[in-house]
């Protein structure tokens, strides 16, 4: 199946600049000899690419391999937030508590993917989630969904290198700027390479995350059955004592057990958020309709070995009324696994794991800064960003959507300050975790207008590369589950004495920034919601033989 031209207006709200003048192999271009330009250009044109600027695509080139989009996938998202900060989720639910929270986030995830992936197979545009967005519900949407996503992974860049500014100071005083500035220069110089270095060192580091963690559940095997130093058998020791729940914040009995669960379902969220990155790379993979799909597939093994798994074997190892769970070090003294370790009297591990994590977070960062420029390119493909920002190098970087994506990195000096300073970075985190759940919800009502639209136009599901599993009603449970979280992410707040104007507005002001500028966009340019009979469902494929 080719791809379709047709007219961009409807799907971006804003006409689109005059494609350049092309010029053949003998030097005659559009402007001196139209017809036999076209001829020649449609002769040197690859059948199965979609035309720029055509159905969401962008000048990006596809050299993202099989292996590499498959390791993306596997550990896309993996950072401090797993390794970790579900210490203090754990400390506030108890072990039934937490292993409830990730299945129930893990089981949202997996729907969100499964509709997402469907959609990126089908149509694997540059930047992917805003585009279908503009498409499929209404073009300010799409300008919405590309600021706030973008904005999510940007500022994640700096909180990522905030990060690893604190894992060293596990073994060395040197300063945190020091650090940060490293981890930002190495972040913007595999970004300007070619996507196959992207993809390189994603591979590398995703291969560390993933031996770290193999280890960590091996280890935790030899804590509880008695084979560290310590030689203590701990069994289900901390799900007797003292208990399978714990109660939130002194709250008792069954109300308290709930607000337990509810407070580590909001960070079993935040945990989850990235993996949904492995998406985007669609539009950079040299076989989208192969390596897309299996990603999706394999979501299933990562949530249940990476998050449900992990969250069993912490309730193993760790007590939760441990004070160092909650004690905000950031660094490894912080990780539930390294607690573990440290306890059994291991001495050598802890250094091992600090090394790891500090690879995650660094990988991390250098993957935030790769969506982020992702999100500016799809604005420009979509013409609600000048296309300057959509220039790339003869390697197809998008180098000047790197460099602005990446100049958001700095804000991790904020980290270093005291009072506002550091205030107002730990609202910058927040507006960006939120920021991701509105994404998901967003991403998911997008399939369900797609759905609905092959439907209202006859076109079959069987038609497509790949079809997801449990549709539409994956679609809805990822929609719904994603809009619950988002408005149970500041609950605390509202508990008896615990008001605070600050934490309320950093806990719900991600959702008026996701509203305004989708009002402003349809004041300004007099968009109008897609109507599923007026989708277009061809432009940007490409053809199951790519």
């Amino acid at each position: 199946m080719t791809s379709a031209v047709a007219p961009m207006d409807h799907l971006t709200g804003v006409p689109l600049p005059p494609p350049p003048a092309a010029a053949s192999h003998d030097g005659i271009s559009k402007a001196q000899d139209p017809e036999k330009a076209q001829h020649r250009q449609d002769e040197d044109k690859d059948p199965y690419e979609p035309q720029l600027g055509v159905g969401g695509h962008g000048g990006t080139q596809r050299r993202l391999r099989n292996y590499q989009v498959t390791m993306i996938g596997i550990t896309s998202g993996i950072g401090t937030g797993l390794f970790i900060g579900t210490g203090a989720a754990y400390a506030k639910a108890g072990p039934a508590g937490l292993l409830l929270a990730f299945i129930v986030v893990g089981g949202v995830l997996w729907c969100v993917m499964q509709s997402i992936a469907e959609l990126a197979t089908l149509i694997p545009t540059a930047g992917s989630f805003p585009h279908w967005a503009t498409r499929f519900i209404d073009p300010a949407v799409g300008f919405s969904l590309a600021i706030s996503y973008g904005y999510c992974y940007t500022i994640a860049i700096a909180s990522e290198c905030s990060a690893a500014a604190i894992l060293v100071s596990y073994w060395s005083d040197i300063s945190p700027a020091v650090v940060i500035s490293i981890s930002l220069a190495l972040i913007l110089a595999i970004n300007l390479m070619s996507v196959r270095w992207f993809g390189e060192t994603e591979v590398f580091s995703g291969a560390v995350k993933v031996l770290c963690f193999v280890g960590l559940l091996l280890v935790s095997i030899v804590i509880t059955a008695g084979g560290a130093p310590n030689h203590e058998k701990v069994g289900f020791k901390y799900w007797r004592e003292p208990g399978a729940w714990h109660d939130f914040q002194g709250i008792t009995g069954s109300t308290g057990h709930f607000l337990g669960f509810l407070s580590a379902f909001v960070n079993a969220s935040f945990s989850f958020i990235g993996v949904e990155t492995v998406v985007i790379t669609a539009a950079e993979a040299v076989n989208p309709h192969k390596t897309i799909p299996s990603s999706a597939r394999n979501v299933t093994y990562r949530i249940v070995v990476f998050y449900i798994l992990g969250a069993l074997f912490i309730s193993l190892i760790v007590d939760p009324r441990s004070a160092d769970l909650v004690s905000g070090t950031g660094n490894a003294n912080s990780s539930p696994w390294v607690i573990a370790i440290r306890e059994a009297g291991i001495s050598v591990l802890p250094s091992i794991v600090n090394a790891c994590i500090m690879i995650s977070a660094w990988s991390a960062g250098n993957s935030y800064c790769w969506v982020g420029s992702r999100m500016i390119v799809a604005m420009t493909t979509d013409g609600q960003l000048p296309q300057v920002f959509g220039r790339t190098t003869k390697d197809g970087v998008p180098w000047v959507a790197v460099i602005v994506a990446w100049l958001f990195g700095p804000l991790a000096y904020l980290s270093l300050g005291s009072g506002g300073a550091a205030q107002a970075f730990s609202w910058l985190l927040n507006l960006s975790t939120v920021a991701g759940l509105i994404a998901w919800a967003t991403l998911c009502f997008c399939y369900i207008r797609f759905y609905k639209a092959m439907q209202v136009q006859n076109v079959s599901r069987d038609t497509l590369p790949w079809k997801a599993p449990f549709q539409p009603y994956a679609a809805w449970v990822g929609f719904v589950g994603s809009t619950i979280i988002v408005f149970i992410t500041g609950f605390p707040v509202f508990l008896q004495g615990n008001w605070s104007a600050s934490d309320f507005i950093a806990s719900y002001v991600g959702i008026p920034i996701f509203v305004i500028p989708i009002i402003i966009w349809k004041l300004v340019y007099k968009t109008k919601f897609i109507r599923a009979r007026d989708m277009d469902l061809w432009s940007g494929r490409l053809s199951q033989s790519h």
